[in-house]
């Protein structure tokens, strides 16, 4: 799955939102706090506007606040909202999707791909988020990730001879 910047920034505005409960919040100052173009921003926040994630008050005092409370809003809620489905295979659906040969079984892996990406994102929260305490299972999942060999951290000395870079 590649995560947009759409999703992205999304999710951070939303998580953003989700600690400033009391009223709106300006969406310049979500703007800053998270380092998103505001207007790439203020597109986002009309889509979560439309999927009635986010509620705009309009006037001086105005801004975005959540339209539900933080914990009822999950990422996925959030993702789906501006791009769609969650795993997507050439749009086509997962329910009936057939290969032949060598790849009959691919169908199923990307059935797998789907499950995983929602038992992970329909489970954290926006207060998940904002409340910096994520669901031990995802926890457990980033640990994993970084401690996987497949993931060393870099020893640049091992590449570099007496003349730098071989």
């Amino acid at each position: 799955m590649r995560i947009s910047a759409r999703a992205d920034y999304a999710v951070r505005a939303m998580a953003e939102l989700a600690l400033r409960p009391a009223g709106p919040t300006k969406a310049e100052y979500l703007s800053g706090a998270q380092d998103i173009p505001l207007r790439f921003l203020l597109s986002i926040l009309r889509e979560l506007r439309q999927h009635r994630l986010v509620r705009s008050v309009r006037g001086p005092e105005g801004g975005y606040a959540l339209a539900r409370p933080a914990a009822e809003i999950t990422l996925a809620d959030v993702i789906r909202a501006v791009d769609g489905s969650l795993a997507n295979v050439r749009d086509l659906s997962l329910t009936g999707l057939d290969y032949p040969g060598a790849a009959a079984q691919l169908p199923d892996v990307w059935r797998a791909v789907r499950v995983s990406l929602r038992q992970v994102l329909e489970h954290v929260t926006l207060e998940d988020l904002a409340r910096g305490q994520l669901p031990e299972g995802v926890r457990a999942r980033a640990r994993q990730y970084v401690e996987d060999v497949r993931h060393p951290v870099a020893d640049t000395s091992a590449v570099q001879g007496p003349g730098g870079l071989d």
